[in-house]
């Protein structure tokens, strides 16, 4: 009876499509879920390049989305136009072939076509993106053969597909990116879809026409398979080690045998002479060791705690000066301690503990008034880590200090140096003593200076500081570095805002691309 809920969807709605629904629910869980694989995986691939900071997350997800809402379109309305049938197929396997050759095309762009990465990233990331997010509406339309089940399908189908992305989420943030290069990743993901595209072709497809329809693309995509995979080999970019949150290399010194430079994401971080622990290249460590110098007796061990990792060179530094120091670091990234032990020369009978830790929860685990000095020196690029930065974070600083303690930080900006200003504010508002040590036109009083940028030190406490003291260890390492506080440095906060958990615009504060080292 014409109207009837169980009418029909249309005549010309195939039954015998091949794809039922257990098969349906395998490529809209497995297309959702590689979507947000290839999103996670393309913010590492582009952090050498474009820092880990809010923007870059901001503009992957924001392309990962538009792919998704354009795919969903246009699969859509294809799937009204076209036998669904002849478009699923195609769908995986070229967007395997690009997944597949994503790491190189993004490395090599990077390297030889600095100009054209953000329209490169971008493509990689919408093609494949929108051709598996099409998949949901095109096997939607081959399931829907009745209005009556209209909205348990496209339910069903949408339910799956949400699980799919959640999966593909959990699964490469948990297990694939600590396991495998990210750009073993992406040529597995490519070669999983373009062995589904062949899958998906000899079922709709193959058997209606007797396997004539069968494949007739598959050489071609492999053939791209093959020389994305070849490519990535030789690609410029390449790592010693990928960790779960950096490609990480080891550079030698050619000027010093025992001289290496720990480089991450492209940022040199940390400087270690792995037979003179006491040799300190980098400006901002030198400046880091005057400061505590001055404030403690020479070879006196200190209990010290130390946010973030790195290469270690400041704890090696006070275990070599002052031995019998026990150093405790919080290094979030299991895959740089590594790095430290087997091409850094850590050894484990040098006084330091480091623990694979964000920096935030170490602070919290240690006992109040156990430590003499607190040093902070954790970055994502060249920006530290928000969470770190705030009055709650500092409040647990000073409650881990002894009464007579000292917080030493490392600070980079540029430009108006805001973020730098509201650091420095923030500490103001929690110890009784802040001073800052930096190039004099980065930190001298005078307002109509134009900061030059780059490394600062800022050191709080709830004892005055030695200035003289200060400034004499300063020289001695041969800085020309100044020190500033009192009245100069309340002048050179200005209006700045103190951070806090709940408005800490770190990124939008920081102008973090005057240089790409840490020095």
């Amino acid at each position: 009876m014409t109207g009837s809920p169980s009418s029909s969807v249309g005549e010309d709605t195939p039954r015998n499509h091949g794809v039922g629904p257990r098969v349906a629910a395998v490529l809209v869980f497995g297309s959702s879920a590689a979507v947000l694989v290839v999103e996670i995986v393309a913010l590492r691939l582009l952090a050498p390049y474009l820092g880990l900071t809010l923007e870059t997350s901001t503009m992957v997800i924001g392309i990962a989305l538009t792919a998704i809402a354009l795919g969903s379109w246009l699969g859509g309305r294809m799937a009204d136009q076209v036998d669904p049938r002849r478009l699923i197929g195609p769908s995986l396997g070229v967007s395997g072939a690009v997944v597949a050759l994503t790491p190189a095309a993004l490395r090599t762009t990077a390297e030889w076509a600095p100009g054209m990465l953000l329209l490169v990233a971008s493509l990689t990331l919408l093609v494949p993106g929108a051709l598996l997010s099409a998949v949901t509406p095109i096997v939607t339309k081959l399931r829907l053969t009745s209005l009556a089940e209209t909205g348990t399908v496209v339910g069903r189908l949408s339910g799956v597909g949400t699980v799919g992305a959640i999966v593909g989420t959990v699964l490469t943030g948990f297990v694939l990116v600590a396991r495998f290069p990210v750009s073993g990743i992406l040529i597995g993901l490519g070669t999983l879809l373009v062995v589904g595209s062949v899958l998906v072709e000899w079922r709709t497809r193959g058997r209606r026409s007797g396997g004539r329809s069968t494949g007739r693309s598959t050489p071609a995509l492999a053939a791209l398979i093959v020389v994305g995979g070849l490519t990535a080999m030789v690609a410029p970019g390449g790592c010693d080690a990928e960790t779960r949150y950096h490609c990480a290399r080891v550079v030698a010194d050619p000027d010093r045998g025992s001289g290496r430079t720990l480089v991450l994401d492209g940022l040199r971080h940390s400087y270690v002479d792995t037979d003179d622990p006491t040799f300190l290249k980098f400006a901002y460590v030198r400046a880091i060791a005057s400061v505590v110098d001055a404030a403690y007796p020479e070879d006196e061990p200190l209990a010290a705690y130390h946010l973030g990792g790195g290469g270690l060179t400041f704890p090696r530094y006070l275990s070599a000066t002052r031995p019998g120091t026990r150093s405790v670091v919080s290094e979030i990234d299991s895959g740089v301690v590594r790095v430290n032990r087997e091409q850094l020369g850590l050894r484990p009978q040098t006084g330091i503990d480091v623990r694979a830790e964000d920096g935030r929860l170490g602070l919290r685990r240690l006992d109040g008034d156990s430590r003499d000095l607190v040093v902070g020196d954790a970055f994502g690029g060249v920006s530290v880590p928000w969470h770190l930065t705030t009055v709650e974070a500092m409040t647990d600083v000073r409650r881990v200090l002894k009464e007579d303690g000292l917080y030493v930080a490392n600070l980079i900006d540029h430009g108006p140096l805001a973020f730098a200003r509201a650091k420095v504010a923030t500490l103001s508002g929690t110890f009784e003593h802040v001073a800052l040590v930096g190039q004099p036109v980065d930190v001298g009083p005078d307002p109509n200076a134009t900061p030059a940028g780059g490394n600062m030190v800022v050191l709080a406490s709830n004892r005055p500081v030695d200035l003289r003291a200060t400034q004499e260890a300063l020289d001695a390492r041969d800085t020309d570095w100044r020190i500033t506080t009192g009245d100069d440095l309340i002048s050179w906060i200005g209006d700045a805002q103190r951070l806090t958990d709940d408005y800490a615009p770190v990124d939008q504060l920081l102008q973090p691309y005057g240089s790409r080292t840490r020095q």
